[in-house]
């Protein structure tokens, strides 16, 4: 299993949360999803069905932004 970590902005509530990590669970490949909105960083796991380019994709099409 691959993992990627990256810090966002975006998740101003619970709502939010839930909403990235269903959308997450949705892409093929995904196998795990840890949200912490106090910290503004999230990790995911997943293998060879799915790449970073979706799931950063994913997040932002949701309304959260990737810093750098």
């Amino acid at each position: 299993m691959n993992k990627v970590h990256y810090n966002i902005s975006g998740i101003q509530n619970t709502e939010i949360k839930t909403q990235l990590k269903n959308a997450l669970d949705k892409l093929e490949g995904i196998s795990m999803v840890n949200i912490d909105a106090a910290r503004g960083s999230i990790e995911v796991g997943y293998n060879q069905s799915t790449d970073e380019n979706s799931i950063k994709s994913c997040i932002e099409n949701v309304g959260c932004n990737i810093e750098s």
